[in-house]
């Protein structure tokens, strides 16, 4: 048996623990979710592995980006949740994270944030940053 099988089989028998306790398994949804100041916070918590796009209306690479979000969020669904703070709505996330430029990304792993990426950018070199981090334990 290979080191791939075997990593499938300690996870399927993971999962399979969990649903026999009646463990909650976290659904993950396949849009990115409209968080706010007060609900960022839950969703950060609730998944390992977070990607807040920081944006405005009025900002036109935000608004560049924010398709590629959308289908990331579907084609990574289950490793990776992607949500939207609107900075011009949610000020006290923008000090608290001392967003001064938009888009910025804020990628979170086991509730603390670990990096961001500012600027928009094509969506193989952002998947494949999004992708390093999901891998970090």
């Amino acid at each position: 048996m290979d080191e791939l099988e075997m990593l499938r089989r300690k996870k399927l028998e993971e999962l399979q623990k969990k649903l026999s306790r009646g463990d909650n398994v976290v659904e993950y949804p396949d849009k990115p979710l409209h968080v706010t100041d007060e609900t960022l916070d839950a969703v950060v918590a609730k998944y390992d592995t977070v990607v807040v796009d920081c944006w405005a209306v009025w900002c036109g690479p935000c608004l560049m980006i924010a398709p590629v979000l959308e289908e990331l969020a579907k084609e990574m669904k289950g490793k990776v949740v992607f949500a939207k703070l609107n900075v011009d709505e949610n000020q006290n996330t923008a000090m608290k994270y001392q967003i001064m430029s938009i888009p910025t990304l804020l990628v979170f792993k086991n509730g603390k944030l670990i990096d961001r990426i500012i600027g928009a950018m094509p969506k193989p070199i952002l998947k494949a940053k999004i992708e390093i981090y999901i891998k970090k334990r």
